[in-house]
């Protein structure tokens, strides 16, 4: 169990008050989610800066001290993804923190992949060798991470939504051999930057679309360096509705992905 936050805009936007001030904040539901469990294993920031994921990570509550606060506070990007650990598989470490970046490539995951230990070496047969020497953690998130990234590698020109497709589909199937499927919870959300697409299964998943400059209203005040005359859009995907807007629900046992319009697209995951 953990809490994620993905966000995509046609221009900057400062994403604090959503981090930290509304009130289901990604900081809040460190502390406290809806089911009442607290996420304080760690906690990570990824932006993009020309193309480049920058990572703001700690292996401590996001709720302890100012850290998460300050790092939320320079999150101003077009694109974002945020996390908030309760450590299932692996301790809490810095290297099991997520968001895991490769090269262009950030992602996180929120759920558990059962039995990891012998599903492991099914998953590494499937990654690709260099890769395997790049997996630094011991999480279930980053190998799933490294196989996503080496299935993109061997088909470079299938669509992102398609390659989570696949991943997703391979680790269902494995969990079924197992009789685990049910107890499988594979949200994730994978993006470099300008695509982004990612998966529902078996944990809660919400998104929200936003039109137009407009006040915040958390703080009153606009969060967008706006270019007069361009339309600015947005969409933000979060474990759990964080502010008053319109939240709706993914489909799950789905996979998404964010269109070039900034709209959410899904469609549903052949389960069997």
């Amino acid at each position: 169990m953990c809490r994620l936050y993905g966000f995509r805009a046609t221009e900057p936007t400062k994403v604090e008050c959503t981090l930290v001030h509304a009130q289901n904040a990604l900081m809040v539901q460190s502390r406290r989610d809806r089911e009442g469990l607290s996420h304080g294993h760690g906690w990570g920031i990824a932006t993009y800066q020309n193309q480049t994921p920058h990572v703001e990570r700690q292996a401590w509550a996001a709720y302890h001290g100012e850290h998460f606060r300050r790092a939320a506070a320079r999150a101003h990007s077009r694109t974002v993804v945020a996390h908030v650990r309760r450590a299932t598989v692996g301790l809490p470490a810095l290297e099991n923190t997520h968001p895991f970046t490769d090269g262009p490539w950030a992602f996180a995951h929120n759920g558990t992949i059962p039995r990891f230990s012998a599903m492991r070496e099914r998953i590494l047969e499937l990654v690709a060798p260099w890769r395997r020497g790049a997996i630094k953690g011991a999480t279930d998130s980053e190998h799933f991470f490294h196989l996503l990234l080496s299935l993109r590698e061997r088909e470079p020109v299938l669509p992102l939504m398609e390659i989570v497709r696949c991943g997703v589909e391979r680790i269902v199937a494995w969990c079924r051999e197992m009789n685990t499927a049910d107890r499988l919870g594979l949200n994730v959300l994978l993006t470099d930057g300008e695509q982004m697409a990612g998966s529902r299964w078996g944990r809660t998943l919400y998104w929200t679309e936003r039109q137009a400059i407009h006040d915040c209203e958390i703080c009153g005040f606009p969060h967008v360096d706006h270019t007069p005359g361009q339309e600015y859009r947005a969409l933000v995907i979060a474990s759990e509705p964080i502010s008053h807007e319109n939240w709706q629900t993914v489909q799950d046992r789905s996979v998404y992905h964010v269109t070039p319009d900034l709209r959410l697209a899904a469609s549903a995951v052949d389960s069997g």
